[in-house]
């Protein structure tokens, strides 16, 4: 398992791109038996209306767009995730991630 924390972070959902406001946020690269699978984990999200309208629909795919602290970009798709509660979120990668 490989952890990047990310330095910045935007999603697109239909025909709106977003940057993410957050604390904190890291990916997280998977590697098992031959296959690697993905996952972003955001804290202190700032964007509650963001949370709410992802909790609300069952329309989660997302275009991932980021970069790493180190300067490392990425590009993918995932599924949104939200924790209203907490203020987080999760995107769970849909396929691998170019690159990483």
């Amino acid at each position: 398992m490989e952890t990047y924390p990310l330095a910045a972070l935007s999603i697109e959902h239909g025909d709106t791109t977003t940057n993410l406001s957050f604390l904190s946020a890291r990916l997280v690269v998977v590697s098992d038996a031959g296959y690697k699978l993905w996952y972003v984990e955001i804290d202190g999200m700032a964007q509650r209306e963001l949370l709410r309208g992802f909790n609300e629909t069952d329309q989660i795919g997302v275009g991932v767009n980021g970069v790493t602290a180190g300067g490392r970009p990425f590009h993918g798709s995932g599924y949104f995730h939200p924790n209203e509660q907490h203020h987080a979120a999760a995107i769970r990668g849909d396929g691998e991630l170019p690159g990483f």
